[in-house]
């Protein structure tokens, strides 16, 4: 134990992955399929977990601003492929729109809260600009998926009233208008429920991680209050951004809705899996 922080030894470590038992044996007993996922997300987690330790030791040790930029942008990257992966509906060219949503909304966030609330000296210190960024990144990465899904899915169950409004003149924005509002209150709802039952229900992951190394409990609670108003900050603005970007690819140039049976068919999406398997062969 050094200045608070309680040291967990590599055989504690590795003892704690036993707690994944419990969700394997559920999966197994209920059939559900998902052993397999358990175990390569939690090797997963692992790996990834103790790689950014051992990279974040390097980078707090020689950082520069080129550095900590190209971390936060290796973030966003990974964050703008897992969120469009986790979209239901097959949309071209959304990569973009949802990188760029992202990127605006984590990165100005993040700027405001280290220079004008953390005072962060230099501005680009690796040690407040990229555990913020990632939990910012992170928080959007979810109402992202959540926000796009729900939008063209209203926008679907509208087909019949959009193509009304369509034809008596209304433009595409007005047309998606419901469905946008509807798709911006999806995305915002879990970060609102996070603000209503932080203190309460549960102590969150930021203020419990500082009070365990050891911080007062009033600090601790300053930060994270700062934390959640920055993650419905980031959130508000990323599901809006995306959502004004892509509303426009349910319509055609000429302003005209496109119902299922007359997009462009796109191909279906392959899921990656280290398990997969092989169709039998014929013999």
């Amino acid at each position: 134990m050094s200045d608070g922080i309680v040291n967990i030894g590599y055989p504690e470590l590795f003892a704690a992955a036993l707690l994944m038992l419990v969700a394997g044996a559920v999966s197994w007993k209920l059939e559900l399929g998902q052993t397999r996922n358990i175990i390569v997300s939690s090797v997963r987690a692992f790996i990834q977990l103790l790689a950014m330790g051992f990279i974040l030791i390097y980078i707090f040790r020689y950082q520069t601003w080129w550095l900590v930029l190209l971390v936060v942008m290796i973030m966003l990257l990974a964050a703008t492929q897992i969120s469009v992966g986790r979209v239901k509906n097959q949309i071209p060219g959304l990569w973009l729109n949802v990188f760029i949503s992202m990127f605006v909304s984590s990165v100005a966030i993040s700027l405001i809260v280290i220079e004008g609330i953390i005072h962060a000296d230099p501005w680009y210190n690796a040690r407040q600009f990229i555990p913020i960024s990632g939990m910012v990144i992170g928080n959007t990465l979810t109402a992202a998926a959540v926000a796009i899904d729900r939008l063209f899915a209203d926008m679907d169950s509208r087909s019949n009233e959009m193509f009304s409004m369509i034809a008596l003149g209304a433009t595409p924005k007005e047309a998606a208008y419901p469905s946008i509002k509807a798709a911006v209150g999806a995305g915002m709802t879990p970060v609102l429920a996070s603000l209503s039952a932080a203190g309460i229900v549960r102590i969150p992951g930021m203020m419990s991680g500082q009070i365990l190394a050891g911080a007062d409990p009033i600090i601790a609670a300053k930060y994270q209050i700062v934390v959640l108003l920055m993650f419905s900050a980031a959130t508000t603005i990323a599901t809006v951004m995306m959502c004004f970007l892509t509303y426009k690819k349910r319509f055609s140039p000429d302003g005209y809705y496109l119902d299922k049976g007359i997009r462009d068919p796109q191909p279906a999406r392959k899921k990656f899996s280290l398990f997969e398997k092989k169709p039998p062969k014929a013999k």
